[in-house]
């Protein structure tokens, strides 16, 4: 069963802690173990896993990616969003966690986050639960 949301991004780049909307879908198939995959079907936006507390680690993955990735270059893409196709491919569209006793098994600090590279737009996050077999 694959469980859809929507996620409004307001800035070009931007994280969005998306852990408790996983968590609502997850609630949703009533599944209690088993693996949790989160995916967004586009090309200028990843999913990644990182610190949910403090929000300045964001805000710093966020700049040091500009670092590595400049928004001006002499890229050749004629849409002009090179550097949030490089973004997105840096961290990739997808995470895996595991479910235990119907909740993610994230570590303390962990969050997840939808990572926005070519805002602001209206985005979609699938999440596919799959039970454990044992």
């Amino acid at each position: 069963m694959i469980q859809t949301f929507q996620v409004k991004t307001t800035k070009q780049t931007e994280f969005i802690n998306i852990t408790h909307s996983v968590e609502e879908a997850i609630q949703k198939t009533g599944m209690k173990e088993g693996i949790c995959i989160i995916f967004t079907p586009h090309t200028t936006a990843a999913i990644t896993i990182n610190e949910n507390v403090d929000p300045s680690v964001p805000k710093d993955i966020i700049m040091e990616l500009s670092k590595i990735v400049p928004f001006e270059d002499r890229y050749q893409h004629t849409e002009g969003n090179s550097p949030a196709h490089i973004k997105a491919s840096i961290i990739g569209c997808s995470q895996t966690v595991f479910v235990e006793t119907g909740k993610l098994v994230l570590g303390t600090w962990q969050g997840i986050f939808f990572c926005e590279f070519d805002g602001p737009r209206s985005r979609k996050i699938y999440v596919k639960v799959i039970p454990d077999g044992g």
